[in-house]
């Protein structure tokens, strides 16, 4: 099977980072389980909102999460848009915690239970 490299394909036109106004984690019903949930609004009616993990070969201090926002079609409906998006952090939690990403800024959250970094041999 050929090697596959994603970071050589154009980038998508009709998804883009966006910012949030507010990310929150709270816990889950079972002991040791974490969902981040993230607000803002949108200039477009029609946006879709998703939060999107990174992709690491190793564990990182922080897993970064990307706010990103999609237009169907390319097209937006010019009109302010709120939203609030979901996700669980089972399997995307780096060794300290998870570090929300938008269009111009990011935060960081400590958040216990994530991966573990491996430790480099002599």
């Amino acid at each position: 099977m050929a090697e596959f490299n994603l970071a050589a394909n154009p980038a998508a036109q009709s998804c883009r980072l966006i910012d949030f106004k507010k990310a929150e984690v709270h816990p889950g019903i079972i002991p040791q389980t974490w969902f981040l949930v993230v607000s803002g609004t949108t200039p477009c009616i029609n946006m879709k909102v998703s939060l999107i993990p990174r992709v690491y070969i190793r564990c990182p201090d922080y897993w970064g999460i990307e706010v990103v926002g999609c237009l169907p079609h390319g097209i937006c409906l010019p009109a302010i848009g709120k939203y609030q998006v979901t996700i669980s952090l089972a399997s995307i939690t780096g060794s300290k915690g998870i570090e929300v990403i938008g269009a111009s800024g990011s935060k960081k959250f400590k958040v216990s239970g994530g991966c573990k970094p491996v430790k480099a041999s002599a």
